[in-house]
């Protein structure tokens, strides 16, 4: 299995935007070959014992049956046409690529 968490910090006031943009795709992201988990996250109010993202900052938490899915879902057109839609609206993206410890 392969995890992946993306960090997408959007440019001030734009984390909704992009949020939008991530449900109108979620459908399609979800019927992929191989998704387990697909979903975007914001901060929970659980106080000091978390360390906040912040108001214009998310995640997305994926997992992937194999790293043949994760790359087809990379490569598909839906994830291209919401990259479109959302690369003026952010600040920068951070993905992490994990696999399971051994």
């Amino acid at each position: 299995m392969i995890h992946v968490v993306a960090v997408i910090t959007a440019k001030p006031g734009q984390r909704q935007k992009i949020l939008d943009a991530a449900r109108d795709n979620l459908a399609s992201v979800r019927a992929e070959n191989g998704c387990i988990e697909y979903g975007p996250v914001i901060d929970a109010d659980f106080g000091s014992f978390q360390t906040p993202l912040g108001p214009d900052t998310f995640m997305v938490i994926e997992k992937w049956e194999s790293a043949d899915a994760l790359k087809a879902h990379a490569a598909a057109p839906h994830m291209a046409s919401y990259a479109a839609k959302v690369k003026d609206l952010i600040a920068s993206r951070t993905i992490h690529v994990l696999s399971d410890v051994k």
